[in-house]
């Protein structure tokens, strides 16, 4: 998969991150104390890589997270030294059952009725310096066990580990590359108040839309440089940064590589945005819709298929045309998407972004270099062959959405599907394809047989469970609109 380099504001960084518990960029007067006792050093051992990390940087604190449902970071926090003494860290298997609200829905069937505990194993390729910190902290990103050591089918991360055995016992490997937009807002303390741009180094908010603009990017300099540093500390591989259509909308691209990384990565790009904007007092959010006269945000998911003893990409025959496995790839994604809308479109405000003529897609046609498709083949040379998914809102898991469209890409491929003829117009001309609402799309997830064995008849039954959940708790806020147009007028 080829580097995507679009036009960027920033092509390299000063004043690198400073490990050891520096603040890194923020600005005066901003910088929060924890109240600790002293930490021990710790005393490690050099064959445990984990050890070695914590005394290398000597780290004081432990972040032990998972990412829930939602793709919110979840866990504890530990000093260090019991951190290493300890098998494993314990959570209640129900934190896979909360909603997005803090509540849990009323069918948890999926867990074990007497609440049990779970077990966290660290992943050691995960544990990263936490570069916003007073003090200096570690984090790492752990999976989830029962007592007999199965793994949690719930965890979003088994998920998509599920998914990756399933190609690995065919000899194949995804290979990935997220793109994330978020919009920087002003901070909004009323939810009933609309957002707004967050003013830049101008003093003044963007009053238009200023696709690619680099002057535009420039506006939040100081916010990108502590992007950009904190990043680096923790080995996130941003490709590009460019300034979307929206007003103070931005997008970064990760560089390509395995999809168990890249996912890895867009969950701690997410909490690091917003670590970052807070310190320059302003919000970034990855809501796919958060204001009504803006473009929504996505997550582009683009995606191809190595040997894993070769290395060739399968998308391509050796003569360097399209190969069947290319094709049927494509067909999976076509017949699968729409089951499995809503691990790309997870909540009720995912579904305001999906709108025709919107720079969303509205159906999962597919196309050579067209971005009004729900499927696009980016331009490339037959090594670099890919497909780029373009359903996903940025407010999706990435552990999930990329689970959920490399499924369905298996899914054809296994059972040699045939994809329609590609679109050479707009695709936004085409009737809808998907689903319009969270309750839809939940209905055909749980309905479709074949995407369940793949991603797990126990997660989809939690899934459901707890977005239904959320989707009742909606429809019992009354809207501005509601009380706006319907009050005393019908």
């Amino acid at each position: 998969m080829a580097s995507r380099k679009k036009e960027s504001a920033k092509d390299t960084r000063k004043d690198p991150i400073k490990h050891g518990g520096k603040d890194v960029g923020k600005p005066a007067g901003t910088t929060v104390k924890r109240n600790r006792a002293a930490t021990k050093q710790l005393p490690v051992e050099r064959s445990s890589p984990i050890r070695a990390f914590l005394r290398q940087h000597r780290i004081g604190e432990v972040e032990a997270v998972v990412a829930d449902l939602a793709g919110v970071a979840r866990g504890k926090l530990v000093p260090a030294e019991k951190y290493v003494e300890e098998e494993g860290m314990r959570l209640p298997e129900s934190i896979f059952l909360q909603t997005v609200t803090g509540e849990y829905p009323e069918d948890d069937s999926a867990i074990d009725p007497s609440e049990i505990d779970i077990l966290l194993r660290a992943d050691p390729s995960t544990i990263r310096v936490v570069p916003w910190a007073a003090e200096p902290t570690a984090q790492v990103i752990h999976d989830c066990f029962f007592s007999d050591g199965r793994p949690v089918p719930m965890s979003p991360r088994y998920v998509l580990r599920r998914v990756l055995d399933l190609y690995a016992a065919h000899g194949w490997e995804p290979v990935v590359a997220p793109e994330l937009e978020f919009f920087l807002v002003e901070p909004n303390l009323d939810p009933d108040y609309p957002l707004k741009p967050p003013v830049g180094r101008s003093g003044r908010p963007e009053n238009g839309r200023q696709s690619y603009s680099i002057s535009a990017v420039n506006e939040f300099d100081p916010l990108f440089d502590d992007v950009y540093a904190y990043c680096e500390a923790q080995e996130i591989s941003i490709d590009t940064l460019i300034h979307e259509a929206g007003a103070a909308q931005m997008e970064i691209n990760l560089i390509h590589g395995n999809a168990m990384a890249l996912a890895d990565q867009a969950f701690l790009f997410k909490r690091t945005a917003r670590e970052a904007a807070l310190r320059h007092k302003m919000y970034a959010t990855f809501m796919a819709k958060p204001m009504a006269k803006e473009p929504g945000s996505a997550m582009h998911i683009h995606q191809s298929v190595v040997d894993v003893k070769t290395r060739r990409n399968v998308f391509s025959n050796k003569d360097g045309t399209p190969s069947p496995l290319f094709f049927s790839h494509i067909a999976g994604l076509q017949k699968y998407l729409p089951a499995a809308m809503s691990l790309f479109a997870p909540n009720v405000n995912s579904y305001r972004r999906v709108t025709r003529y919107n720079s969303a897609p509205i159906n999962v046609q597919w196309g050579y270099d067209n971005r009004t498709a729900g499927l696009r083949v980016p331009g490339s040379t037959p090594e670099n062959r890919r497909v780029e998914n373009r359903l996903g809102g940025a407010d999706a898991n990435p552990y999930l959405a990329i689970a959920g469209s490399l499924a369905c890409g298996y899914l054809g491929m296994v059972d040699a599907l045939t994809p329609t003829e590609p679109v050479t117009g707009s695709a936004y001309d085409m009737p809808f394809g998907l689903p319009r609402t969270l309750a839809e799309a939940l209905a055909l997830l749980r309905g479709c047989v074949a995407l369940n064995e793949v991603i797990g008849e126990r997660f989809v039954q939690a899934y459901a469970a707890v977005k239904e959940s959320e989707y009742d708790a909606y429809l019992q806020v009354i809207s501005a609109w509601e009380r706006e147009h319907l009050l005393l007028n019908v």
